[in-house]
């Protein structure tokens, strides 16, 4: 699949960290890019940094969704989705007090995570469906992020890790049912990246975390994500698979 002016891009979790990263890495190479956030803010000075457009919105909301894939749809032949937009936080089975994992937690993770995936994909699947194939038959390419958690799920990750391991789980069947009309489905499992999130520990910590990973020992950087998406949308045999970006890590218990 080519990047060009004539083709556009969704990208979820755009505002910053890894959806930002792929907004400017697909905007590099002339895709127009739609950043679709809750924080509307965020997206708006991202996509006034890419010449793209933006909405603010959440990935839960199916009717958010959808408008935000028409706008895409809008700005050219839509070809690449993009599903960044998600979080995490810990929480055991039971906690010191033998209390149990609070249940509506664990359904916001997979609300966000599972649920706001498939509405995106599912919906941008269905605008890509419309497009006009390439000459070898493609009409688009969805990228959807787990986690190395997915794999290596630690103590406190039971949600998260449940969340990302189903996004693993969609990746196949859902590129089974699309290749009928051409469009493949992918999924990063990234690894410990310098995001906001991490940003807000103490610099002992993220040094700690960075050598950690087996090489390089740093944190990844979010362009190295966005690089990856550029790398699969421009590979057509890449289809139906997890990629672990990581370092060669492999996450102990805790």
């Amino acid at each position: 699949m080519e990047l060009n002016n004539s083709n556009s891009a969704i990208v979820t979790g755009g505002a910053s960290g890894l959806g930002a990263a792929t907004a400017r890495a697909l905007a590099a190479r002339g895709t127009r890019v739609v950043v679709f956030d809750r924080n509307e803010d965020g997206a708006k000075q991202v996509a006034g940094e890419v010449g793209g457009d933006y909405v603010g919105g959440d990935v839960t909301d199916p009717e958010d969704c959808q408008r935000a894939v028409d706008l895409a749809a809008s700005s050219g032949a839509l070809r690449v989705a993009v599903n960044c937009a998600g979080t995490g936080w810990a929480e055991r089975v039971i906690n010191r007090d033998g209390m149990p994992h609070d249940p509506k937690s664990f359904e916001f993770l997979m609300r966000l995570n599972v649920i706001g995936t498939f509405n995106v994909m599912t919906r941008a699947a269905a605008a890509m469906a419309k497009t006009e194939p390439t000459e070898d038959g493609e009409r688009g390419v969805i990228i959807n992020t787990a986690s190395v958690a997915a794999f290596d799920g630690q103590i406190g990750q039971l949600a998260y890790s449940a969340s990302k391991g189903a996004v693993v789980g969609m990746t196949l069947p859902a590129a089974r049912d699309l290749s009928v009309v051409g469009i493949r489905v992918m999924t990063i499992a990234p690894g410990l990246f310098d995001t906001p999130l991490l940003a807000t520990l103490p610099e002992p910590q993220r040094k700690a975390l960075g050598e950690s990973v087996l090489f390089p020992k740093v944190l990844g950087r979010p362009a190295q994500y966005g690089q990856l998406v550029v790398d699969i949308v421009g590979n057509r045999y890449l289809n139906a698979e997890v990629i672990r970006l990581d370092g060669g890590i492999r996450m102990p218990p805790k």
